[in-house]
């Protein structure tokens, strides 16, 4: 039991890295939060492979 606790822990850490990375790509850290909750790894993938860093509107 203590090894799915810990890696519940690692997928949730993961899910706030990939929001913090949405964030500095001026995109929805909460969206990128949720869409990693569900996809782990592969949405880290998505979001540094395919995700170009959008101008911010003023």
């Amino acid at each position: 039991m203590e090894e799915a606790k810990e890696y519940f822990v690692g997928w949730f850490t993961l899910a706030l890295i990939n929001a913090g990375l949405a964030q500095g790509k001026n995109r929805s850290g909460l969206n990128w939060f949720l869409i990693s909750l569900l996809l782990g790894p592969i949405a880290t993938f998505l979001l540094v492979a395919f995700s170009d860093k959008r101008p911010q509107n003023f």
